[in-house]
């Protein structure tokens, strides 16, 4: 990678402009700030969960504020149909001729950021309305494939503790999604800052501070983001121990059902390119991959029947992942 000096220092006024005005809404939470930037920097989708009034929606909608992007958001709720989502024909008449056709009318899936709103509130058909979109950045309908815009991001957000009336995304689903992002309660002095704020109005203060083609340059240059053959290694012995079929760690061995695979270790691998740039680092240390690792596989691992009656935590699995697989 051959960056000037200005070229890195306009880079960083870039970011931190960036960061300043998520700020200025968003109160604390920087960890999951930074989480976001590196899924949108990684070309990547994220999954937010947790509990109502953790500012997960107002996050994103700053997010999009902060950027010159289209942005479109999409309540999931039962009765919601693919359609919703991707867009349909419509029967449209010529003024002129008075002929008929179809015209296909694009849905909000055609924008640049996605706010895909309580995603487990519809039911697995319109969920996997997504799929092709998430994985491919394209939209198939009526034979027709329709290329999206890029920069592309989804960004998702449930409830964990509200379980009546979902539907839990399925493996597949959840497994396109680069990360899933926990949010937690804010500490005593953060909410009285809260309290004391008015972050829904600042909202409307938010201005735009990254154009899309510098988006999609600083994405170029996480790709050249350099990563040692030993880190390499690493990565690729922490996702292959995650199988309790083949690892070498007994906790993994006798608590888990299922591992994570190969879009695992690919996630963590451009994730950590990220986090490095974020850290103005042009390489990737071990600490890049401790922090990223818990949400990267957190979504991807499936505990066994033991283990869930149990109450085993995957975090501490996890972790015995890093100090284990050297």
């Amino acid at each position: 990678m051959s960056l000037s000096e200005s070229d890195i220092k306009a880079i960083q006024s870039k970011l931190n402009a960036l960061k300043g005005e998520i700020q200025k809404v968003i109160i604390g939470q920087e960890s999951v700030v930074d989480l976001v930037l590196v899924a949108l920097f990684s070309n990547g989708h994220a999954l937010l969960q947790g509990v109502p009034g953790l500012a997960k929606t107002l996050l994103v909608k700053t997010l999009a504020a902060s950027l010159d992007l289209s942005f479109g958001r999409i309540q999931f709720t039962p009765d919601l149909m693919p359609s919703d989502l991707i867009g349909t024909d419509l029967l449209m008449e010529d003024p002129e001729s008075g002929k008929r056709y179809f015209e296909f009318i694009k849905g909000p899936l055609f924008n640049n950021i996605i706010l895909a709103d309580e995603i487990n509130r519809t039911p697995p058909k319109t969920q996997a309305a997504l799929l092709e979109a998430m994985q491919e950045r394209k939209i198939s309908y009526a034979g027709k494939s329709h290329q999206l815009d890029l920069p592309y991001l989804i960004l998702a957000t449930q409830n964990p503790i509200e379980q009546g009336g979902t539907f839990p995304l399925p493996e597949a689903q959840r497994d396109r999604f680069l990360l899933q992002i926990d949010l937690d309660y804010p500490s005593e002095a953060t909410e009285l800052k809260i309290l004391q704020s008015k972050s829904e109005k600042m909202l409307h203060s938010v201005e735009a501070q990254m154009s899309k083609s510098e988006l999609m340059k600083i994405q170029e240059l996480v790709d050249e983001i350099y990563i040692d053959d030993k880190i390499y290694r690493r990565i690729n012995k922490i996702i292959r121990n995650s199988r309790p079929q083949s690892s070498e760690i007994a906790q993994v061995k006798e608590n888990l059902e299922w591992g994570a695979g190969p879009r695992a270790g690919q996630a963590l691998v451009q994730a950590a390119k990220a986090n490095a740039f974020l850290n103005k680092r042009l390489s990737v240390i071990p600490a890049d991959i401790e922090k990223l690792l818990e949400p990267i596989l957190i979504h991807r691992l499936i505990l066994n029947f033991n283990a869930e009656a149990s109450g085993i935590n995957k975090k501490d699995i996890i972790q015995t992942l890093f100090n284990q697989s050297t």
